[in-house]
């Protein structure tokens, strides 16, 4: 039987970002065989979320009841089906691949590998984003309510993120939302229950390692599990939004089956009234007790080992220009320069030519982000490429290798590219 090679962590620097013509893509067919039986699922086209995790070098379906819950050891590949238009029969889709922090070298290719093979399977219209855990795209959050982010993998065991923690095992998840900024995707009669729709306010969700030295983030709220308690500390600066948020996942800890009636939530910091129906109230809810005449925050941090260093809540920085390169093949030999923009300032899609590949970097946005635009009359070499020239532009810039990468076709443009054109 194959066995992942665990210890053998994924190179986020690595500009083989496909891993191509390697021994991971040799694997990765043996396993699959001729065909691959995941994109024979009969949801495939239909508008709505579908969510797989590689295991083993094979992709396995992801419980719907998990949709939004990740794991850190893991990958994963998502898929959002959706139609621009209510009366159109085109399907359009977001195509996802994401990458744990603690993924191993196998799965991320296994994920690349495969992300590809879909992407070829829907004859290429999917905008395909690469996803890196805690620089995930608001694309990529908007499909989900809410997304949490816990320790461990298929490789090292995990937990239901509703289970409470075996005796004297703490967990740690600090909670925030965020808005996207990225245009909302239009949603007709036909697209799938709320469950897969894109959220304008998703909660975010990641469990923290309580072995390393914490900084907790200011305006942020922190849930602490203790199994037969659940504490939630606002830090200052906390807003209505992360404190309501906040509750609603402690309550989601403490209402589960495995210990209903048995656990108890206590606030720390300052208290957002929350009723049983999820509205803000005037009374404390009985469900919530308070440390009454503190912020109790000394109370919190002895239960986890430590003081946090508390580091102020980051202020984006104001965008600079957009950048335009082009990948061309022409002549035998590969070229990547820069683009001037023919208006003298800044690049429009009137810059474009179908017949390369081109890059967009936009990483002085946020989140910042590096758009791939394929040409439709672009060659071989050129399409195979791309990816792997973004990567190694974030590398020789000086920026994030975790910096989101989107992949888009000429004509099956994402709205946040065209938005980033001026278009």
């Amino acid at each position: 039987m194959e066995q992942l090679s665990k210890p053998t962590a994924y190179d986020f620097n690595d500009s083989n970002i496909a891993l191509l013509g390697g021994d991971i893509e040799k694997r990765v067919r043996e396993q699959a065989g001729e065909h691959e039986p995941a994109w024979k699922d009969a949801e495939l086209g239909k508008t709505g979320l579908l969510i797989w995790r590689v295991e083993k070098f094979k992709i396995q379906a992801w419980p719907k009841d998990r949709y939004g819950e990740f794991f850190d050891g893991d990958s994963y590949i998502v898929l959002y089906t959706y139609k621009k238009r209510p009366d159109s029969a085109e399907l359009s889709y977001d195509l996802h691949f994401w990458l744990g922090e603690q993924t191993s070298q196998d799965e991320a290719g296994t994920a690349v590998y495969k992300t590809a093979e879909l992407d070829d399977v829907l004859g290429g219209k999917p905008v395909q984003y690469r996803e890196v855990m805690n620089y995930e795209s608001h694309r990529f959050l908007s499909h989900f309510k809410r997304f949490v982010v816990q320790r461990g993998g298929i490789a090292t065991g995990f937990h239901h993120v509703t289970s409470p923690p075996p005796e004297e095992t703490l967990r740690l998840y600090r909670v925030h939302a965020e808005v996207p900024v990225d245009v909302p995707l239009p949603h007709g009669k036909d697209d799938p229950p709320a469950h897969a729709l894109p959220v304008k306010t998703p909660v975010i969700v990641r469990e923290v390692d309580l072995k390393s030295p914490n900084v907790f983030e200011g305006g942020d709220v922190y849930i602490l599990d203790k199994g037969n308690e659940i504490w939630q500390l606002n830090t200052t600066g906390a807003v209505g939004k992360e404190k309501f948020k906040g509750a609603e996942f402690a309550r989601t800890l403490a209402d589960h089956t495995d210990r209903k009636g048995r656990c108890e939530v206590q606030v720390f910091g300052k208290l957002l009234c929350i009723s049983r129906s999820g509205t803000s109230a005037n009374d404390l809810d009985p469900f919530l007790t308070t440390d009454q005449g503190s912020t109790g925050a000394t109370k919190f941090y002895e239960a986890i080992g430590h003081e946090p260093t508390i580091a102020p809540h980051a202020v984006p920085l104001p965008p600079d220009e957009t950048k335009l390169f082009r990948l061309s093949d022409k002549g035998g030999a590969i070229t990547f320069e820069q683009v001037e923009p023919a208006s003298g300032g800044q690049p429009t899609i009137k810059d474009l030519s179908p017949s390369d590949a081109f890059l967009l970097d936009c990483s002085s946005i946020q989140p910042p982000v590096v758009f791939v635009w394929i040409g439709s009359q672009s060659s071989t070499g050129e399409r195979r490429m791309a990816l792997q020239y973004a990567q190694k532009h974030l590398s020789e810039n000086g920026l994030s290798a975790r910096t989101s990468i989107v992949k888009v076709a000429e004509g099956a443009e994402s709205e946040s590219f065209l938005k980033a054109l001026g278009a």
